[in-house]
C-alpha cells in the first residue's frame, strides 16, 4: 500500500492554481501583428488564409479555470485546442492577450522565468506518450525530478510511489517497447505526477488507446483527482470523454470558443445548431444529475441518493429497491427534495423541445 501520508504532503506542497485566459489570440505567419486590429474587426479565418497568407489558430478566448477542477477543452481537428493547451506553458507565444497561472502572468515571463515556470508549476502528458525508449519505466517516471536535480533517492522514491498508483508496481525495470499503449500512457501520467506539478495539461493523452482502456484511464484519472485536486487542463475530440471528465467544458471551433459551461448546461441548452449536432446522440442519463430534476416536497417511502448523482445511478437505484421515488439529500444529508422514476425516465428520453431548467 502507498504511504498515504506522504502523498498528502506531496499535495500540499503543491496547491492547487486557477488558470485566467483573457483576450488572447494567435495568428500563424510572418507578420501576425500586422493583422491583429483586422481580425479583431471581424476578419474571418478564410480571408487571412487566402488574402493575406496567414493562419489564424485562436480569436478572443477568454476562459477562468478554477483551482483543482478538471477543464476540458473540446472540439474537432483544426479547433484550436492543441494550440491553446501550448499557451498556458508558453509552447506557443500568443499573438495578444494575457494568460494568469495563479498571479503569474506567464505571457510577461522571461526565458529564466519560463524554464521554472515549466519546471515546478506545470506537467504535460501527451497523446503518443513522449516515453525514452532506453529508459526503463521507472527511469522514466523520474526523469522529471532528474532535471530538477533532485538527490537520486528523493527521486526513486517518489516515481515508485506514482508508478504502485497508476498500476504497475512490478514493471519498475521493464523498457517501453515491452508495454501496451495503456500502460505506456499509465507512465505517463506517473511521470507527470512525480513532478508534483499544481497544474496538468493533457493533450489528446487517452485518444490513442483502445476504448475499453481509455475508459479504465479515464477512470484512473478521475479516481486521483478526488484525492489530489489537481487543476487539469484536459484536450479531447470526443464528447463521451469531455462529458465524463470535464467539472467545465469549452468546445472550440475555427479558433473560437462556442460554448462553455457544465456537461448539463452544454447538453440540455446547446448554444446553436453546431452544439446540437455534437450532443445530440448523448446518452443523457449519464449527465443529468438529480439536482436538475428534484421537485420540492417532504421526504418519501424511497432511497435516498445524492443531489450530485446522474440520474443513470438514480434510475438504477430505484429500481433494483422497487421504488417510485427517492429522497435527494445534499453531501451532508438534508433533504433537499425528491425525485421520481417517470421524470428520469422523460429526461432521458425528453420531447422534440427541451424544458429542462439547468442550474
Amino acid at each position: 500500500m502507498v504511504d498515504q501520508t506522504n502523498t498528502s504532503q506531496q499535495t500540499e506542497n503543491a496547491p492547487s492554481v486557477g488558470i485566467e485566459i483573457k483576450g488572447l489570440y494567435k495568428i500563424f505567419g510572418p507578420t501576425p501583428e500586422k493583422f491583429l486590429d483586422d481580425v479583431k474587426g471581424g476578419m474571418t479565418k478564410e480571408e487571412l488564409r487566402d488574402s493575406h497568407g496567414h493562419v489564424l489558430g485562436l480569436k478572443d478566448i477568454n476562459i477562468s479555470m478554477k483551482p483543482g477542477g478538471i477543464q476540458v477543452v473540446m472540439g474537432l481537428s483544426g479547433s484550436g485546442k492543441s494550440t491553446l493547451i501550448r499557451h498556458i506553458n508558453r509552447l506557443i507565444d500568443p499573438t495578444a492577450g494575457e494568460l494568469f497561472v495563479g498571479n503569474q502572468d506567464v505571457v510577461k515571463m522571461n526565458d529564466a522565468q519560463l524554464r521554472e515556470f515549466r519546471r515546478a508549476q506545470t506537467a504535460m502528458v501527451f497523446q503518443k506518450f513522449a516515453l525514452m525508449p532506453h529508459y526503463t519505466v521507472l527511469e522514466n517516471t523520474e526523469f522529471g525530478l532528474e532535471i530538477k536535480g533532485e538527490s537520486r533517492k528523493k527521486r526513486r522514491l517518489e516515481a515508485l510511489r506514482w508508478i504502485e498508483r497508476v498500476g504497475l508496481a512490478g514493471y519498475e525495470d521493464s523498457y517501453p517497447n515491452q508495454l501496451s499503449g495503456g500502460m505506456q500512457q499509465r507512465v505517463g501520467l506517473a511521470r507527470a505526477l512525480t513532478n508534483d506539478a499544481p497544474v496538468l495539461l493533457m493533450d489528446e493523452a487517452f485518444s490513442a488507446l483502445d476504448p475499453l482502456i481509455r475508459t479504465d484511464m479515464q477512470s484512473v484519472l478521475l479516481d486521483l483527482q478526488q484525492e489530489l485536486g489537481k487543476t487539469i487542463v484536459f484536450i479531447t475530440h470526443d464528447l463521451d470523454e469531455a462529458l465524463r471528465l470535464g467539472d467545465q467544458v469549452a468546445i472550440l471551433r475555427d479558433g473560437e470558443v462556442v460554448q462553455q459551461g457544465t456537461a448539463q448546461q452544454i447538453v440540455l441548452k446547446p448554444a446553436d445548431d453546431y452544439i446540437s449536432s455534437f450532443v445530440r446522440d448523448v446518452n443523457r442519463g449519464r449527465v443529468i444529475r438529480c439536482k436538475t430534476l428534484m421537485q420540492p416536497g417532504p421526504a418519501v417511502d424511497g432511497p435516498q441518493v445524492d443531489s450530485s448523482l446522474v440520474i443513470e445511478e438514480a434510475a438504477r437505484l430505484l429500481s433494483a429497491e422497487g421504488k417510485e421515488s427517492a429522497n435527494v439529500v445534499s453531501a451532508k444529508g438534508k433533504l433537499l427534495g425528491v425525485i421520481s422514476m417517470s421524470d428520469i425516465i422523460g429526461a432521458m428520453v425528453p420531447p422534440q423541445e427541451d424544458a429542462i431548467s439547468v442550474t
